[in-house]
């Protein structure tokens, strides 16, 4: 007869990971080329949010990019999820209304510090449509940018 859910059967007791001192227990550090999800600060001398604005600096106005674009862009080095957490904390300069969703929707009226509507009214000021269910049309709308192609010797 199979042991009562949730319990163990005796002697198959997992052992904890092996805490590193400058660690709490539990916090696992991460693989070099891991994928993250916020975890990257962005450094004043560069980094990987550094990189993401850089490429949402390029997208032209009346344009956009979605966050797994930009995550696929990258390398895959971070989520889509954290692309989005980047967005949140970009410097001024930085054209955060036009990152979007994969469905072409703003994701930005769900957080509690932006007014509702904003994005969208910043990209409708730039000539982009929404349609009648509140996302844009990202096979016309979104942009593409031209990646150069790196000869390996």
């Amino acid at each position: 007869m199979p042991p009562p859910r949730g319990r163990r059967k005796q002697g198959r007791e997992r052992a904890a990971p092996p805490a590193e001192p400058d660690r709490p227990h539990g916090v696992r550090r991460r693989a070099q080329n891991a994928r993250v999800h916020g975890d990257v600060a962005a450094a004043p001398e560069g980094g990987a949010w550094n990189d993401v604005y850089a490429v949402v600096r390029a997208i032209p106005a009346g344009r956009v990019m979605t966050y797994g674009q930009i995550a696929a862009l990258l390398g895959s080095r971070l989520s889509p999820r954290a692309i989005g957490w980047a967005m949140h904390v970009c410097p001024d300069d930085v054209p955060w209304h036009r990152v979007v969703n994969a469905l072409g929707r703003c994701s930005t009226d769900r957080l509690g510090d932006m007014p509702p509507g904003l994005q969208r009214r910043l990209l409708e000021q730039e000539g982009v449509e929404f349609r009648l269910d509140g996302a844009l049309e990202l096979a016309r709308f979104r942009h593409v940018p031209r990646v150069r192609r790196v000869r390996v010797r």
